[in-house]
């Protein structure tokens, strides 16, 4: 049997969990619920280190401790709250477990003598946890976050990013190890462009909350050189006691998926040390555009923040995961608000699906067809393989259309008055497409398309699946 390995970004916790990321583990469950005949091992969890948590929790009130404790569970919270698979593993950095694997990380690269330490004084972005150089500012301020870097001067580790220029141009040469393409030729430019060693350790007296450097109590490890060890050591790396290490990511498929702004950090920098270490690369990273509404980044100034705890209450679980994985565009930005979600659902959910399932169940029912076809014939689409969710969504909303469109120019309605048989024959029909809508729908609605299945064997219209928002 095959092994399939697929893990998301590790969020940090200074914050709710926010609509991005809900998008980006929603996807990876579609690809993880998809991956049928294989052996599947599933990632998430939360990065729990950094200046930004030191911060944030210091902003709070609490002690740092507690504040990660707190959201963590949030995070956690998301597997019910979006109806994840049930064989979705979570991994926190600050176990235990995962601080000596980092710890074994650096050792292993600071072995191949790829460590060394100086002093260093640079532009320091609290909210990209790294020095910036000129390329990463804009007017003096960072180009992600529109702030004035801090002017920092300290004695750090740093990792010879620049000796692996060479063997990092080699990796992406692959046009499957990123997608979409223009993401792999803005990681190459990257690298064509020169890089720069960085700095993988924080001075104590300034942090002290981070995994303690290997022989070093004066330092921490730098977050992102902590963070992306996630990937592995929730394998049970480097002691692979259950061998999950050696099926899924040296003899499986691994697959990452990372907002665009990762670049650097998913396809770079953890490739070199992964590199370093002696470590098989990841074979494939997929980036996503952002989630913005009206026009503009999510603030709670701006009061333009929706949730994905206010998308449950107010569409519900499934029909959640319809909004983002058919209206977010996998690989560009995405503008949603309110209203549009209010569209989208009814036309979608309220109009389109659930609609359907009750003309043609009303139908079955009143007209009495005894049975269903429930043998799924060649039914399935290659867009989840090709890691275009949307387009898959879109697919099966076409089928809708198709079945919508059936009914009406067949009118079993009409054709039940004069000729029995012929309208049962026609809904029993209807019903072999509803099911293979439903099957279809598996990975996308698992709780509509198993409701959807069931009331088929039983013949039997459901409750009212999507009741309408205008």
């Amino acid at each position: 049997m095959k092994s399939f390995y697929i893990t998301t970004t590790l969020p940090y916790v200074n914050a709710e969990p926010h609509i991005g990321f809900a998008y980006e583990i929603l996807v990876a469950d579609v690809i993880a619920r998809n991956r049928v005949g294989e052996e599947v091992f599933f990632n998430t969890g939360t990065d729990e280190h950094g200046q930004k948590i030191f911060n944030a929790a210091e902003k709070a009130g609490e002690k740092v401790e507690l504040y990660v404790e707190r959201y963590a569970k949030e995070f956690e919270n998301l597997k019910n709250m979006l109806g994840l698979s049930d064989n979705l593993k979570f991994i926190r950095t600050t176990s235990e477990d995962h601080i000596k694997a980092a710890q074994e990380l650096w050792a292993r690269c600071k072995k191949n003598d790829d460590i060394y330490e100086k002093e260093f004084e640079g532009l320091y972005c609290v909210g990209c946890e790294r020095f910036l150089a000129e390329r990463d500012m804009i007017d003096g301020k960072c180009s992600i976050h529109q702030t004035e870097p801090q002017l920092l001067k300290e004695r750090n580790w740093f990792f010879k990013f620049k000796k692996y220029e060479e063997k990092l141009l080699n990796y992406l040469k692959n046009p499957d190890v990123i997608i979409p393409e223009w993401r792999r030729e803005e990681a190459i430019n990257f690298v064509q462009e020169g890089l720069e060693d960085f700095s993988i350790s924080r001075e104590k007296r300034r942090l002290s909350w981070g995994v303690p450097v290997p022989g070093d109590d004066t330092q921490v490890m730098y977050v992102w050189f902590d963070a992306l060890t996630s990937y592995i050591s929730t394998l049970g790396w480097p002691e692979d006691k259950d061998g999950n290490f050696k099926k899924f990511w040296e003899e499986g498929h691994t697959l990452q998926l990372a907002g665009k702004d990762q670049v650097r950090f998913q396809s770079l920098m953890w490739q070199a040390m992964l590199m370093s270490a002696g470590i098989k690369n990841t074979n494939q990273v997929f980036y996503h555009g952002f989630i913005n509404s009206g026009g503009h980044k999510m603030s709670k100034s701006l009061g333009n923040v929706i949730s994905p705890q206010d998308m449950v209450k107010r569409y519900g679980v499934d029909g959640t995961r319809y909004l983002l994985l058919r209206h977010v565009h996998p690989t560009d930005d995405t503008d949603i608000t309110l209203e549009r979600l209010d569209e989208w659902y009814d036309a979608g959910l309220a109009n389109g699906l659930g609609n359907l399932v009750s003309r043609v169940l009303t139908m079955a029912d009143k007209y009495g067809v005894s049975t269903v076809n429930s043998s799924v014939g060649n039914v399935e689409n290659n867009s989840i393989k090709k890691l275009d969710i949307q387009d898959y969504v879109n697919h099966i909303w076409e089928l809708i259309q198709k079945v919508d469109k059936k009914i009406q120019d067949e009118e079993p309605y009409k054709k039940y008055k004069t000729d029995h048989d012929v309208a049962i024959n026609i809904v029993s029909d209807l019903c072999t497409n509803l099911f293979e809508i439903a099957h279809l729908l598996v990975p996308i609605m698992p709780k509509t398309a198993g409701i959807i299945k069931n009331s088929l064997e039983n013949l039997k219209k459901p409750e009212n699946l999507f009741p309408r928002k205008d």
